[in-house]
Order: structure tokens, then C-alpha cells, then sequence
């Protein structure tokens, strides 16, 4: 069985900003419940030197519209990172997930052999499309929503393995 660029991005993004859609609601509802600032939870880390909570969701969004842009060879839309609230990492999901159902699967396939090169700091990666995509990609998104996940859950809320998947 043969896969494609298309199957192994953009799906898998709208899964995972799905799941983690859903466990954003419930933390925003456990904080209401519990009497907790949201910002106590929006602010929290799991480590002096990580992000917070609200960064990792903005650079798991940056990563999956990112890619999807690159991949079909346009131009990545640049976000403000402003978020201070539930709500407002919502709207950036949905915004996440509306700019990459504009995508056709023959926008992205046939991307694996597409040129991609970032500026990240002061240094210069370049790719090409699968391996950005397996290598670089895939395991950033994954690694700044287990971040979220894992913020959200050391600091009390009641989710499980089956709400990081997504499971139905």
C-alpha cells in the first residue's frame, strides 16, 4: 500500500489539533470548575527553560500550516503570536485547520522531492519534502502537543492516551 504527502500531513494535523481542541475545552472548563486562573494554566510549564503551555500550541499550529504551505510551494501565512486565552488558542486551530482543508491532495503530492529551506535563528535547514516532512515536521508537532498534553495533565486535568489520539 502506497501513501501520499497529502495522507501523511494534512490528515494527521486535523486529528491532532482535533484532539487537542477537545482537551483545551476541558481545561478551560476543569479551570472554571475548579476555580483556577486560566492564566495559571495558559502560563504553566513543565520546566523553568520550556515554553508554556500557550506556546506550544502556537508553534504546533505554526508547524502543521507551515508545512502544508511548504509543501504545495506557497506562501506560510504569518500569525501574531497573541494568544492569552482558551478561546483564543481555539480561534488559532480553527484557523490552522481552515487553512489547510484549502488544500487539494494534488497540491501536496508529489512534494517529496520539493525543495524546503528554513531560516531558523541564524541558521539555514534545507530539505527536501519527506524528510521535512517525516523527520522535521511530524515529530515537532507531535512533541509540542504531548508538551500541551503533558502541562495540562501534570497540573491536574483528568485526560487519557485516548484524548491525546483522538480517539472517537
Amino acid at each position: 500500500m502506497s501513501s501520499s504527502m497529502y495522507a501523511s500531513s494534512i490528515p494527521v494535523f486535523e486529528r491532532m489539533l482535533g484532539a487537542t481542541s477537545k482537551i483545551l475545552a476541558k481545561a478551560a472548563t476543569d479551570a472554571e470548575e475548579r476555580g483556577i486562573d486560566p492564566n495559571v494554566l495558559l502560563n504553566a510549564r513543565l520546566a523553568p527553560d520550556m515554553f508554556p503551555l500557550v506556546r506550544q500550541v502556537q508553534i504546533a499550529t505554526d508547524m502543521a500550516k507551515g508545512c502544508c504551505s511548504r509543501l504545495a510551494g506557497s506562501e506560510v501565512p504569518k500569525w501574531e503570536d497573541t494568544e492569552t486565552s482558551f478561546a483564543q488558542l481555539q480561534d488559532r486551530i480553527e484557523r490552522a485547520l481552515a487553512h489547510m482543508r484549502a488544500f487539494v491532495p494534488d497540491q501536496l503530492n508529489g512534494s517529496e522531492d520539493r525543495d524546503i529551506q528554513l531560516l531558523i535563528g541564524a541558521q539555514t535547514m534545507d530539505f527536501k519534502g519527506l524528510p521535512y516532512l517525516q523527520f522535521f515536521v511530524l515529530p515537532n508537532f507531535y512533541f509540542h502537543l504531548s508538551m500541551t498534553y503533558a502541562i495540562l495533565r501534570h497540573n491536574g486535568l483528568r485526560v487519557g492516551k485516548r484524548d491525546f489520539l483522538g480517539a472517537t
